[in-house]
């Protein structure tokens, strides 16, 4: 069954305000600060220092150093090969090494809330329902050059010339299926590197082909915003929406038309999926939601709920996933770490020290890891305009593995919490 399918060979609309709905008043951002968006070639507004390690019982897992900046709340993180690209509501997108600034660059929209880094490109997704692609210079690794837009100017003039090209959206509006509607929420690359996937609060999902950097499919996916969206191997799409479901698709192609096709519905809720994170086999797949519970399911032949992890108080914001490690933040202001081993996930440790919501994580292998003990490099965005990096253990001693909490399966009585994009 096909869900509003647009597709045929291959960038600016109306936005919303952000709304981050939740429990505490100051998981939101209009109730933090205001925007102070700055430019990207005055001096660096962070401020980096060390702290005390704030960690739960844990000795190998503690805070590494802190950036602390002052031009607008930490939306969205990407690392690669220690170059960490941080994302937030100014217009600036800025790239760090070994703890200081490497490279900055502007856009033309605030809001940065999704960052994809595949080979020398960097897609980075805006509130404008715009994709922006940077290059890295083979020949100077700080110098980043915008070389494009997605959808890209002449796409648009060529789909807009005929009437089939536009279908209608909130408010009685229409738009060409090549454009986000709203503001782009998440973004995702497949394994292949071939197709890049982006999520917004206009409710649908495009596929992007990224040889030819054109738009080939739209899918009307869910009732509200969509707030995450994986790829994975073998074609298969997982979306999470403020409309409390999580879908699975996958991708079927007939020579050079792609669709996708919803195979299996895994979870439907009152509270919103803020969340979704896949382990590196695609074997696991994780949900975080608006009550502060990350449901699990485990795939055999087909996918299937394994249990829940429970950590937080308040709304879980993103997950990621490294090693046999799950990592969540939560707009309680904390990280909880857990290790999978088998079908028992124990509770490792709580990373505490962020003052406001943590927004986003990501992970790369600790590169000073040695035997048996394999360390990660753990960095999280927050609401409270600082990023902080963290060293952490996939060592579990027995007196810890005895004492943690593990994951709890059957049914829970779910509490209703209103929806909302994140």
């Amino acid at each position: 069954m096909v869900h509003n399918v647009f597709t045929t060979t291959d960038e600016d609309f109306a936005f919303s305000a952000y709304d981050l709905c939740s429990q505490s008043a100051d998981a939101s951002p209009t109730m933090m600060s205001p925007w102070n968006p700055t430019s990207p070639f005055m001096k660096s507004p962070w401020s980096n220092f060390n702290e005390t390690v704030l960690t739960t019982n844990l000795p190998q897992n503690g805070l590494i150093g802190s950036f602390v900046r002052k031009e607008g709340h930490i939306y969205s993180l990407s690392v690669k090969n220690g170059i960490l690209y941080t994302g937030s509501d100014s217009k600036n997108i800025r790239a760090w090494k070994n703890m200081k600034e490497f490279d900055a660059f502007k856009s033309n929209s605030g809001f940065v809330k999704a960052i994809i880094i595949s080979g020398d490109k960097i897609f980075t997704g805006h509130q404008d329902g715009k994709i922006r692609v940077w290059k890295i210079s083979s020949k100077n690794p700080s110098n980043h050059k915008r070389v494009g837009i997605l959808p890209m100017f002449f796409d648009i003039f060529k789909a807009s010339i005929r009437p089939k090209n536009y279908v209608e959206v909130k408010g009685k509006r229409t738009t060409l299926w090549i454009k986000h509607a709203d503001a782009i929420s998440c973004m995702s690359m497949n394994p292949e590197q071939e197709f890049l996937y982006s999520g917004s609060w206009d409710r649908t999902f495009k596929v992007w082909r990224v040889s030819s950097s054109k738009c080939v499919e739209s899918v009307k996916a869910h009732d509200d915003a969509v707030n995450s969206v994986v790829a994975t191997l073998d074609g298969v799409v997982y979306t999470g929406s403020a409309d409390g479901a999580v879908k699975v698709w996958k991708r079927e192609q007939n020579g050079r038309y792609i669709r996708h096709v919803l195979v299996q519905k895994l979870l439907s809720q009152e509270c919103a999926i803020t969340a979704l994170a896949v382990n590196k086999s695609g074997s696991v797949l994780y949900s975080g939601s608006s009550d502060g519970l990350v449901n699990f399911w485990e795939r055999e032949k087909q996918l299937s709920h394994g249990g829940i992890l429970r950590g937080h108080k308040l709304p879980v914001l993103c997950l990621a996933t490294a090693g046999n490690l799950v990592v969540s933040g939560s707009a309680d202001k904390t990280i909880c770490v857990w290790r999978k081993e088998a079908a028992v996930h124990t509770f490792l440790s709580v990373l505490s020290g962020h003052t406001g919501p943590v927004k986003c994580l990501t992970v790369e292998k600790d590169k000073e890891s040695s035997g048996g003990d394999q360390k990660w490099v753990v960095y999280s965005g927050s609401l409270d305009k600082s990023v902080k990096v963290w060293s952490v253990s996939e060592m579990v001693s027995d007196t810890q593995q005895m004492a943690m909490v593990q994951h709890v399966r059957g049914d829970i009585n779910w509490e209703s919490i209103l929806s909302a994009r994140y």
